[in-house]
């Protein structure tokens, strides 16, 4: 009965309503612009672009497209491209004074960084749209098939991909103002969970074919692993260290400000998934460099395996290690220092000036450490899972980048939806508390 009268709250107010209508409707023009195959290639020779997205770097891509990627689509490039322009621009504003001075100009600042963003992604778009159509020409012609990709069938093809990203930044955009959440996240979210379907019944087939029996109940106990590794993942996005911080009473005549104590929340998970993506990005390197080599070599093979122990040993302590860097130049103790000491505020047993930062510092490394720990072992928990006899597809839901998206943007989501109903008075959607976004920490990237 809770979950029914929570439905006819959200129904009942009209702004929310629109507003999930208006982002329902976005995602199903989303969702059928992922499977119009580019003109001029025939979906019949596509089999072995599917074939090609099924494991590594490429069935992630593809799965962040929804599809699209092993499809040939308009949007096979998705929002990739303007998430890696994104944290170019984001890498520039903590290193360039230019940007830097951007980011203080408050809204006139950000509209600056999102045009240079836009710009960014068309450069970027226009070197991955040749790369992805002679990459798709090589497997088709592989597998015996033959696509005709002239210079002038590339250049106009590369628009329409181009195009066809431009939209579905348009289209997250569009979600922003008018819907619920955020946008660009909000498509990424999309675009995972259309794979979520397929891969769960071909587990699910695989298990129940299973002739030696009992396929069933592993069946079963997958799903409670997978349950209890979600639970981990909210922990791991919402998890805080409060460091108490007392504000000194202030005499105004005959008036007494101030004396309240407040909390710093410091985020468990600073750095959010930015240490994964920078991890796989280098990752991905020696599978390029193989491509050269012909998978000749000890090195070749074992870092070409995205399963095997080596490479995931290697993963696991540089996703560690970037937490640490992108927590350092993310998280400023310094400057909380200094917004203390500017409010007439204290730690209380800390002196104010350096001994306050070297303490936030502290803190910050402790509570991180544990935090990298658990952000590697969910980063390798589809490669223990695929070990464990997962079907590849269902095991990429077990852990990576897939599910820190997947958990904090529906956490996002609901806290906004949370947020409507309060302030128009109705129960939350929770009765034992709030529900917990990621307000003080990224986005999805």
């Amino acid at each position: 009965m809770g979950f029914i009268q929570t439905v006819k709250n959200i129904w009942s107010v009209e702004d929310l309503r629109k507003r999930i209508g208006i982002t329902l409707l976005l995602v199903i023009i989303y969702r059928f612009g992922c499977y119009v195959v580019l003109p001029g290639i025939d979906p019949n020779e596509l089999m072995a672009l599917k074939d090609f997205t099924k494991d590594g770097l490429m069935q992630l891509l593809d799965m962040f497209s929804g599809g699209a990627f092993a499809q040939a689509s308009i949007f096979a490039l998705g929002i990739m491209p303007y998430i890696t322009a994104s944290i170019v621009i984001q890498l520039l504003g903590m290193v360039l004074p230019a940007f830097q001075k951007m980011q203080r100009e408050g809204e006139s600042g950000r509209m600056k960084m999102n045009q240079y963003t836009r710009y960014l992604t068309v450069l970027i778009l226009l070197v991955q749209g040749p790369a992805y159509l002679l990459n798709l020409k090589y497997q088709v012609m592989s597998a015996g098939g033959n696509v005709e990709l002239g210079y002038w069938t590339i250049a106009y093809m590369t628009l329409i991909l181009a195009a066809g990203s431009m939209f579905i930044m348009w289209l997250g955009e569009r979600i922003d103002q008018k819907g619920i959440g955020n946008g660009i996240s909000f498509i990424i979210l999309v675009g995972i969970i259309a794979r979520l379907p397929e891969a769960f019944i071909q587990e699910f087939t695989g298990r129940l074919l299973n002739t030696e029996g009992g396929g069933l109940v592993i069946f079963l106990i997958e799903i409670v692993i997978l349950l209890a590794v979600i639970a981990g993942a909210v922990l791991l996005v919402q998890g805080t260290r409060k460091v108490p911080v007392q504000y000194a009473k202030r005499i105004v005549g005959n008036k007494q400000y101030g004396g309240a104590r407040q909390y710093i929340p410091l985020k468990v998970n600073a750095a959010g998934v930015m240490p994964i993506i920078f991890a796989q990005a280098i990752m991905f390197i020696p599978i390029t460099l193989t491509g050269f080599t012909g998978g000749e070599g000890w090195f070749a093979r074992t870092f070409s395996d995205m399963y095997g122990f080596w490479y995931n040993l290697v993963y696991f302590f540089m996703i560690v290690a970037f937490t640490y860097f992108y927590t350092a130049i993310t998280v400023r103790p310094a400057q909380m220092a200094e917004d203390m000491k500017r409010n007439n505020g204290f730690i209380p047993g800390v002196k104010p000036g350096k001994p306050t930062v070297d303490y936030l510092d502290s803190i910050m490394s402790r509570i991180t450490l544990p935090g990298s720990i658990f952000l590697g072992l969910v980063a390798i928990l589809p490669a223990i899972a695929t070990v464990c006899g997962l079907n590849r597809s269902f095991a990429q839901f077990f852990g990576g980048t897939s599910l820190l998206i997947l958990v904090g943007v529906i956490l996002d989501t609901l806290r906004i939806i949370e947020g409507h109903l309060l302030m128009r008075h109705y129960d939350g959607l929770m009765k034992d508390g709030r529900i917990k976004g990621r307000t003080t920490g990224n986005a999805a990237f």
